[in-house]
């Protein structure tokens, strides 16, 4: 699932597929120039050149859900339907630096403990009105109001100076939010409790790196934005373009914005359209897309389509495999850990993964394009991601010896709880793509082998939507469930899997992890070598814990029709605005 947009400055729903935690506005494929070594069988942008409407493809076996606002939408499949519209504050180079270059500036005081935010004189809303202080504060309303049930406040945004009282009801207003010139003036000061060694990069989770129209939903009572026609059918964005038309859950035609603060976008009209993944193939082949990303596991049948260029890189995401051992308590608004939860033996965990066939099925399922993920911190990541932890790789007989240490004897054809009772393992699977049954029936079948009775939750693989209601909600019935985080291009977890953090979906919660999670994001990590030890401390805790296991990632490759030039997946990258067809398709 979405890394708590660490956005966010965290996540998003993978989608159709996974939760997200990118930022705000970016390109929803996050790469990085020190990125994963197996990242070169393709180029990351297609050549420069120079207008009529671009159709773009949204691959989702499920509708989108429609919430046209970042700050209580969480699925990727949302921000790649509003991407031509929502643009972040700012702007970062490849490494996902800030810098000035975008619709705000940022300015970070380390010793006066405030990051000085100051959106530029012309960045206007779709409407024409003037982007100002209030706007930038209104996101930050809507994300701490408990009425607007937003999943993306986290114990990093509550870093902020008076966010945690007006979360709790106990102020009207963010003391920690400073509008220098009124909320009419362009200029935002945020006062921090502590200052972190991440607030430099974009996705840190420190602060929201969007703004909302506060002069056009001011009116919408919190409880009612997720509903709101202002928010599902006419939102209001700053960015390229702007909304036409929506057919719920299917597709969005935008029209260029009049009013956009860069100057006139190439494309004339962009519309995004929901395909199954059966038919991406076919849509690409027959070009009735201009974007669209390939399925991996049907690359064979379409890496020969004609006048189409093919882009790819190695994006900052994992498949995982994850273990319920509590739940969310909505009162105190934290993880509560059940230390008799079924799942809740590292070694019942740790075989589980090791009998897992990863490598074959990456091979068997997905043309090589797949490869198993060793730890959870991503090695594009570089030095913070430890290259020691070898993962779990594939076997039985470690799988069987740490079941019979631990006491889950075999009785029949399967292995019973150490307390001697019947051991049922009931498995929740995003029904995400034409492989997902045979490629998890196939992992059933391992777990056959060691002795363990695994069931799909339902009987099959779960319609996407409906998977991240039961998930999120807790489902009693479920015991294990897999998912993916597209992750926030800063790398720390604590969004993902602190005691706080409602996209701690396993619910577990350690007095030692939360040590460990406050080393990464400390003081004392503005020391690099600190903060990469602090970083390889966590990543072996959660490989002994083994609460979530990484199990794969894999290329993300996008086809492009030769008629558009400037495309790009680079951090950097402005697609909407500078991407364009080449001109002597201009009719």
């Amino acid at each position: 699932m979405t890394k708590a947009r660490k956005y966010f400055g965290a996540l998003a729903l993978i989608s159709g597929a996974t939760l997200s935690l990118v930022a705000c506005g970016n390109n929803k494929h996050t790469n990085n120039s020190n990125a994963n070594k197996t990242n070169h069988k393709f180029s990351e942008t297609v050549p420069v050149k120079s207008i009529k409407t671009l159709t773009y493809a949204v691959e989702s076996d499920s509708p989108f859900t429609g919430i046209f606002l970042p700050e209580l939408s969480d699925t990727t499949i949302d921000s790649e339907v509003q991407s031509p519209g929502l643009e972040s504050l700012f702007s970062t180079d490849d490494q996902y630096k800030i810098n000035n270059k975008g619709a705000a500036t940022f300015k970070l005081n380390r010793k006066a403990k405030t990051i000085t935010i100051e959106v530029k004189k012309g960045v206007k809303w779709s409407d024409g009105k003037q982007v100002n202080a209030k706007d930038v504060e209104f996101a930050y309303e809507i994300i701490a109001n408990k009425d607007s049930k937003s999943q993306r406040y986290t114990e990093s945004l509550a870093d902020i100076v008076g966010l945690a009282e007006y979360h709790e009801g106990k102020s009207k207003k963010i003391s920690g939010i400073e509008m220098p010139d009124g909320e009419n003036g362009r200029k935002v000061v945020i006062h921090f409790k502590q200052m972190k060694p991440g607030m430099l990069q974009s996705g840190n989770g420190y602060f929201w790196e969007c703004a909302e129209p506060y002069h056009y939903l001011k009116d919408v009572p919190f409880s009612k934005l997720l509903s709101s026609d202002k928010v599902r059918k006419s939102p209001l964005f700053f960015g390229p373009f702007r909304v036409s038309n929506i057919v719920r859950g299917q597709s969005v035609s935008w029209e260029r914005n009049p009013y956009y603060w860069r100057g006139t976008p190439n494309f004339e009209k962009v519309t995004a359209s929901v395909i199954s993944s059966s038919s991406a193939t076919q849509a690409i082949k027959s070009h009735k897309f201009d974007i669209a990303d390939v399925v991996n596991t049907q690359w064979d049948q379409t890496k020969n389509a004609t006048d189409t260029n093919f882009i790819g890189e190695v994006p900052l995401s994992y498949n995982y495999l994850a273990f319920k051992v509590g739940k969310w308590d909505k009162k105190l608004g934290k993880n509560v850990e059940n230390k008799n939860a079924k799942m809740n033996n590292p070694a019942l965990r740790k075989a589980m993964a090791y009998a897992m066939n990863i490598d074959a099925v990456a091979k068997r399922y997905y043309q090589g394009l797949a490869f198993r993920v060793n730890t959870l911190i991503p090695e594009q990541f570089g030095d913070f991601s430890d290259s020691s932890i070898k993962g779990y790789p594939y076997n039985l007989k470690k799988a069987n010896q740490l079941l019979d240490k631990a006491g889950y004897k075999k009785k029949g054809e399967f292995r019973v709880q150490p307390n001697g009772k019947k051991l049922t393992i009931n498995l929740a699977v995003r029904n995400n793509s034409t492989t997902a049954e045979p490629v998890w029936r196939n992992y059933i079948q391992q777990w056959k082998k060691i002795g363990l009775n695994v069931k799909f939750v339902g009987g099959r693989p779960m319609e996407f939507n409906n998977w991240v209601q039961a998930v999120q909600s807790d489902d009693p019935k479920i015991d294990v469930f897999e998912g993916g985080w597209s992750l926030s291009s800063e790398p720390s977890p604590n969004d993902l899997y602190s005691a706080a953090a409602p996209y701690n979906m396993a619910r577990f919660v350690s007095p030692v992890q939360s040590k460990l999670l406050a080393d990464i994001d400390s003081e004392k990590a503005f020391n690099h070598k600190y903060r990469v030890d602090a970083f390889r401390k966590w990543q072996k805790w959660m490989y002994n814990e083994a609460y979530v296991v990484p199990t794969t990632n894999s290329y993300s490759i996008t086809a492009v029709n030769k008629k558009v030039t400037g495309w790009s997946l680079k951090p950097s990258a402005t697609n909407w605005f500078s991407a364009g067809f080449v001109k002597y398709n201009i009719t």
